[in-house]
């Protein structure tokens, strides 16, 4: 039985920027769903721009279309609607949508998914005093979007005068799990409970052995703050919210627990998530039978970062190319057998130099074989930390380590990867999802700058076992307008 949920997309003014809502509210409504269950979503734009939802973390088993991404979607004109329909399979976990295009992501519009259970959800991320628009506008102009001017945790920001409304309210005695999302755009982040202790027990949908988090009532009843705050960045912007224990006393204590003080705290504490493989969970393969550590590597891809201008504009590169958005969809267009018009495949090289000094702009298109074993590192050269999202797929991370000390027996499986200041991180995955999958940098001046990807995986069978026919109501753009549809598979 397929959910079926409704979703409008609407502007508001929010001194002094402009917010985007999803259903007139901010964060937006919780889709509750089951693994394996059919999800059916008919999103409203309401906006006077063409707009996109992504499905942060969900996978499409065979099912680009509805990744919600430009290089597989047209954008959803103004004053129009597109329904999305995935199935969530074989996934648990909580995830999040958000907007895609431009910098609409700056101005909100994103949401989580929700568990069947009782739990609270924090959404934590930096904001930025401009609007939308005025963001797009900066980074046309070929400048950098400088550091945040604050963080908010679901939208708000305590005053700390003690007469704030809680966010979240705990029973003595009773354990709570809190789901914790940065939707922010551009900032890295640290989420700390004064007072109260956190324990990790799931990350991107797989059990760990540490980290959503379980936090235990089990202080002396009265308020405490949860906090967020900036890391990795120059001067530290904090945002703090009321946590209430009911029949508690007291107001929060103005003396905050202390955030982390190095990135090396951080890299030492990605080192220790494992995988918790003795949890019965949906999984990606069958318990047990998952044993990456014993595949034979089939290709292994660098992907180095790089910075420049280029006609006097800064633009971000993935080894020495700038990705640029062609008219028509990528996916649209291998599917309508005219690639060759739109793009090229495998433009950057697998194994690029180490000093990159020239930047070109171009689609980026990496072809891989279907079900090859594929390790993808990600190499930092810079002071600052990058994060890397994977759609359609979940990997092993498996380093920041070298080859012979990687983590191949109870790497966690995710779809997003930090890599560290003057460091590098590498995943292996199989890459047995048919479709056109994006690969892009989550810290979205960057993203919106040059710095994603796409990987096409095709299957020589062309059969519906591998990959779903493109659905019936996608709208068509670019030049296939006006060319006839190509027959569906049926087999």
């Amino acid at each position: 039985m397929p959910h079926h949920h409704n979703i409008k997309h609407q502007p508001r003014m929010m001194h002094p920027w402009s917010s985007i809502l999803i259903n007139n509210q901010f964060p937006g409504p919780n889709i509750n769903s089951t693994t394996n269950n059919n999800i059916v979503i008919n999103v409203f734009n309401y906006l006077d721009v063409p707009f996109l939802l992504t499905w942060n973390g969900i996978q499409h088993r065979k099912n680009s279309w509805q990744d919600g991404v430009l290089g597989t979607n047209y954008p959803i004109p103004p004053k129009t609607n597109y329904t999305y329909r995935f199935q969530v399979k074989d996934q648990i976990g909580s995830y999040m949508y958000y907007p895609v295009i431009a910098m609409h992501k700056a101005a909100g519009g994103f949401v989580p998914y929700d568990d069947p259970a009782d739990d609270y959800t924090i959404l934590a991320g930096d904001w930025f005093s401009k609007g939308h628009i005025a963001l797009k506008k900066i980074l046309d102009s070929g400048r950098n979007l400088g550091r945040c001017d604050g963080v908010h945790i679901n939208g708000k920001v305590s005053k700390g005068d003690g007469k704030d409304e809680p966010l979240f309210t705990m029973e003595p005695g009773k354990t709570y799990k809190y789901k914790i999302c940065n939707v922010g755009i551009k900032t890295a982040l640290n989420i700390r409970f004064q007072g109260n202790n956190m324990r990790l027990v799931e990350m991107e949908g797989s059990h760990t052995m540490q980290s959503i988090v379980l936090v235990t009532a089990n202080q002396e009843p009265m308020d405490y703050y949860v906090v967020a705050s900036t890391r990795f960045t120059r001067q530290m912007v904090t945002a703090t919210g009321i946590i209430r224990y009911t029949n508690g006393k007291g107001v929060a204590s103005s003396k905050l627990p202390p955030p982390p003080t190095s990135w090396a705290w951080s890299l030492n504490q990605f080192r220790t998530f494992r995988w918790n493989l003795t949890t019965s969970a949906a999984r990606p393969n069958p318990q047990g039978s998952y044993h990456y550590g014993s595949i034979n590597i089939t290709r292994t891809i660098k992907l180095i970062n790089t910075a420049g201008k280029l006609n006097d504009k800064l633009r971000y590169a993935i080894n020495g190319v700038s990705y640029v958005e062609p008219s028509t969809p990528l996916k649209l267009a291998e599917y309508y057998n005219i690639a060759d018009k739109v793009f090229k495949y495998d433009n950057i090289v697998d194994d690029p130099p180490a000093e990159i000094s020239k930047i070109t702009l171009d689609p980026i298109i990496l072809n891989f074989t279907y079900r090859d074993f594929i390790e993808i590192i990600f190499e930092n050269h810079e002071n600052a930390i990058q994060s890397w999202h994977l759609s359609g797929y979940s990997f092993f991370a498996v380093a920041p380590e070298k080859r012979k000390n990687y983590k191949l027996l109870d790497a966690f499986s995710r779809h997003t990867i930090q890599v560290f200041p003057q460091s590098w991180a590498t995943i292996l995955l199989t890459f047995d999802n048919c479709g056109m999958w994006n690969i892009r940098y989550e810290i979205w001046d960057r993203h919106y700058l040059g710095q994603q990807l796409y990987v096409s995986v095709l299957s020589s069978a062309h059969s519906l076992k591998d990959e779903y026919n493109m659905p019936d109501d996608s709208p068509l753009c670019g030049i296939m307008e006006s060319m006839p549809k190509p027959q569906p598979c049926n087999v």
